[in-house]
């Protein structure tokens, strides 16, 4: 069976780009965060090209093994039900009005939520093998010094013996990780 392409996850490509903030003049135009309807992100996305409004929906190549033996690779939510849009009321609106969202809620803190998205997708686009993580953990907060992340900053959580740096979203509380040696990372 054919696997599917990857679909567009984010739109315009620029649309975390730091010079594509509004933040120069002023002005700030809302982010609001979708909860999907169940397995409906790639639909939705699909919506909001259509009728053009900014969207991130992070998404991460995950491989795993068929029944029959095959390793296969499909493209998944890394925050599974949520896409992120930019845009006034009327987009808002535009966005819940195509029947793929079941609630959306405001981001208080647009520029909080902008720099981790910015992170979440410069992790995305290293193609490491990320895991999604579903609870963070308190850890301490620390910036890699060497390496393929050099100058990424987030949490370190520790599991079976081996060392993972958590970049998170946090609004949601939520987000990715990658494994690293301990030498590669400095406390901030």
């Amino acid at each position: 069976m054919p696997l599917l392409k990857p679909e567009p996850d984010i739109w315009p490509l620029n649309l975390l780009d730091p010079a594509s903030d509004n933040l120069v003049t002023g002005e700030e135009t809302p982010w609001w965060a979708l909860y999907t309807l169940a397995r409906f992100e790639k639909k939705l996305m699909r919506q909001l090209i259509e009728i053009e409004i900014p969207f991130f929906g992070p998404t991460i190549a995950r491989r795993y093994r068929s029944p029959q033996g095959r390793i296969r690779t499909s493209v998944e939510p890394l925050f599974p039900n949520y896409v992120f849009i930019k845009g006034d009321e009327m987009a808002r609106y535009r966005a819940i009005s195509t029947g793929s969202v079941s609630r959306c809620m405001p981001v208080a803190n647009s520029l909080e939520l902008v720099d981790d998205l910015r992170q979440i997708r410069n992790l995305i686009l290293t193609d490491a093998p990320l895991a999604p993580e579903t609870r963070l953990e308190p850890g301490q907060k620390v910036r890699v010094k060497s390496g393929v992340f050099k100058g990424f900053e987030g949490t370190i959580v520790r599991r079976e013996n081996e060392v993972r740096l958590l970049i998170s979203v946090r609004y949601m509380g939520r987000g990715a990780s990658v494994a690293l040696d301990d030498c590669q990372v400095e406390a901030v």
